[in-house]
């Protein structure tokens, strides 16, 4: 979402601006771009909740990929965790995260390095 007033972008989105110094509230939905800048990222060695459960489950990195409209997504990372460098471009996917009772595919976001790209 992007504030109709002071043009603040925000992900997820919101009902409405929160940006203290802006007096406008009303928001428009908009799209983001799909590239952005690896800020920070850490690799996760322990199995997460059902609700989030992942199969087949290995160590995976999560990250925050700062995207050119000034907004800092938190994402899984998809590659090994040796793949990843601060500063590097990446690029949005959509990759399975597991399976659901009926064998569909349940799927989520993920940023991957851009290939041939460097920090």
């Amino acid at each position: 979402a992007k504030c109709a007033g002071c043009g603040t972008h925000y992900f997820p989105r919101r009902a409405r601006c929160t940006n203290p110094e802006c007096e406008g509230r009303e928001v428009e939905l908009v799209r983001l771009g799909t590239r952005g800048t690896l800020y920070s990222y850490s690799v996760q060695a322990y199995k997460p909740p059902p609700l989030f459960g992942m199969e087949p489950w290995a160590p995976y990195a999560i990250g925050l990929v700062d995207l050119p409209e000034g907004v800092r997504v938190m994402s899984m990372l998809s590659g090994a965790p040796g793949d990843f460098r601060i500063g590097s471009e990446m690029e949005l996917l959509l990759e399975p995260l597991r399976h659901d009772a009926e064998g569909r595919a349940v799927l989520t976001y993920k940023f991957a390095p851009v290939a041939g790209a460097s920090a």
